[in-house]
């Protein structure tokens, strides 16, 4: 079958293309048609054997039912009895939008639409060419998603193609999907309404309209084999990419030390946008940033296909918390990964420590010991891998050529003429060190089995080492009180240490990206000492108690 290709680009054709998509569900064809959440593979959802077709097309189970979209909430009586009046409420507020309604069907629907259900899933999609297309046909459109079952539905054209070329008779192009993942669904038919699968409208919104709404069980496990879904989605494995996926739980910086210890050097991983310098050594794919469940939905499934064009054996994902969208981000990837779950929660708290050269961090720090921490000294570990770790040696040789002296030993001075005068030179060590450093270090923190955890490193945020902490701490000091440190400490040059001071993050950048800021102007270092203990003993408490209330 040669598979028609339609774009709605051409606003001079679009008259025609309604007509000719219309065409291909009325005579019984099956059309790939875009909506704001993703890709539906449509059939007129009155005509069995078309119906069929969908299933034969997806490879998907006859009890899996499928969703009817309508172009407008005018529609509900031809298809459905008993409607409630909380449908229509419904409907004024959300539709055209991502929401399914489960109602009482009308014997005109065929027990194939409904994978033998009494019910039918009612939606009406956000798309106008879509819209247009089903007014035009005149019958209601039959879509699941037009992916083949079991793989991660389809946000683009493109994903339709990789999956349906050759196999239906016509999609249409109407560009990336804006939601990113299914239609959120709501089940009228039982008291008080049940939520059966979270997807693009937040279970939080449709509470503010209908006030209690219980979640299925389904949401959160896997439904057992005799168990009958009520809704798509609900019981078989779904949106799972080839290579096996473990969901890991647990807040942002806790699921991503959990990776630096556990995803191998060649696994997947699919992590927030904070995290991924961290990965530098695996396939990354992003999800967006971890406090924007918008990114989140939008991205999923295309994160979970891209992993079928690597050579990656595994992949691992960090898993956003279940608020708003981000319950059904969750739900996505956990059944990607058929439930398989890591769970990173633990007591510790991590505490990052950042500031540039001579700032003084060691009284906050050596003040943090005294509290129980374990420290690690992320540049100590990088200096210490300079001089053991074989690959992170050969590739700063190879980069930097003198850096390392004929006997072997590490030349720092030569190596930061080299990079400290030259911000493309410093960025190029910074990946370097980035792809070993950060996880050797996190390798040592959690090996301590401390509680209480100390992370330094002048480059803390820009690694991404910061976003792994539970709150970070920036030391400042003035430069010149810098200068004069360094220069005493490292016996270097003045002209060297202003270079040094100057070539890294000003005031402005550690106190607008970190938690909290300690001012250590001090010249005596036991008024340095106690005023850090003071400084620090308020933080640890109130992040120890955070802990507590998780």
């Amino acid at each position: 079958m040669k598979t028609q290709w339609f774009h709605i680009e051409d606003i001079d054709r679009q008259r025609g293309l309604v007509d000719a998509a219309a065409e291909i569900l009325r005579r019984g064809g099956l059309l790939a048609i875009p909506t704001e959440t993703v890709y539906g593979l449509g059939a007129d959802g009155l005509n069995e054997a078309a119906v069929r077709r969908i299933f034969e097309a997806k490879g998907r189970p006859q009890d899996n039912p499928l969703i009817l979209h309508v172009p407008d909430a005018s529609w509900l009586a031809r298809y459905c009895t008993e409607i409630p009046p909380a449908a229509y409420r419904l409907a004024e507020r959300f539709w055209p939008g991502p929401l399914t309604m489960i109602l009482k069907r009308r014997d005109i629907v065929p027990l194939r639409t409904t994978g033998g259900l009494d019910t039918v899933g009612m939606r009406c999609p956000d798309h106008p060419i879509t819209r247009a297309i089903i007014e035009r046909a005149g019958v209601p459109v039959a879509a699941p998603s037009a992916n083949t079952s079991g793989r991660p539905s389809c946000t683009t054209a493109a994903h339709v193609r990789e999956d349906m070329d050759g196999k239906i008779d016509g999609i249409v192009d109407g560009g990336d999907c804006r939601v990113g993942v299914e239609s959120t669904i709501i089940d009228l038919t039982v008291s008080p309404p049940r939520l059966l699968r979270p997807g693009g409208l937040a279970l939080e919104e449709v509470r503010a309209v209908l006030g209690e709404v219980a979640v299925d069980p389904a949401v959160t496990r896997q439904m057992d084999a005799d168990e009958a879904p009520r809704a798509p989605g609900m019981k078989y494995r779904h949106y799972a990419p080839k290579a096996p996926v473990t969901v890991v739980a647990g807040t942002p910086g806790q699921s991503a030390r959990y990776l630096l210890r556990h995803a191998g050097e060649k696994a997947g991983v699919i992590v927030f946008d904070e995290f991924a310098p961290l990965f530098s050594t695996q396939v990354v794919r992003t999800l967006g940033g971890m406090n924007d469940p918008g990114a989140q939905a939008h991205r999923v499934f295309d994160a979970l296909r891209a992993f079928d064009r690597t050579d990656v054996t595994e992949i691992w994902a960090q898993c956003p918390d279940s608020k708003g969208l981000g319950l059904a981000v969750e739900n996505r990837l956990k059944k990607a990964a058929g439930f398989r779950v890591a769970d990173a929660r633990d007591g510790t708290v991590f505490l990052g420590f950042t500031g540039g050269t001579g700032a003084g961090k060691t009284s906050a720090l050596r003040a943090l010991e005294r509290m129980g921490a374990y420290v690690v000294d992320c540049d100590a570990v990088y200096h210490e891998m300079l001089s053991q770790d074989g690959p992170l040696r050969r590739e700063i040789a190879a980069a930097f050529a003198g850096a390392f002296a004929s006997d072997g030993t590490l030349d720092r001075q030569k190596l930061g003429e080299l990079v400290f005068s030259d911000a493309r030179q410093l960025e190029r060590l910074d990946r370097l060190v980035r792809a070993h450093v950060p996880r050797e270090s996190v390798r040592r923190a959690m090996d301590a089995g401390a509680e209480l955890v100390g992370l330094d490193a002048i480059k803390l945020i820009e690694s991404g080492l910061g976003a792994l902490c539970d709150a970070t701490v920036a030391v400042l000091a003035p430069e010149e009180l810098r200068v004069r440190r360094i220069m005493a400490r490292d016996g270097i040059t003045e002209s060297y240490a202003r270079a040094r001071v100057r070539s890294q993050q000003d005031e402005t950048f550690f106190r607008t990206q970190c938690s909290y800021v300690f001012v250590n102007d001090y010249t005596d270092l036991e008024e340095a000492q106690a005023a850090a203990d003071a400084f620090l003993r308020d933080i640890i408490k109130q992040l120890k108690e955070d802990k507590r209330n998780v």
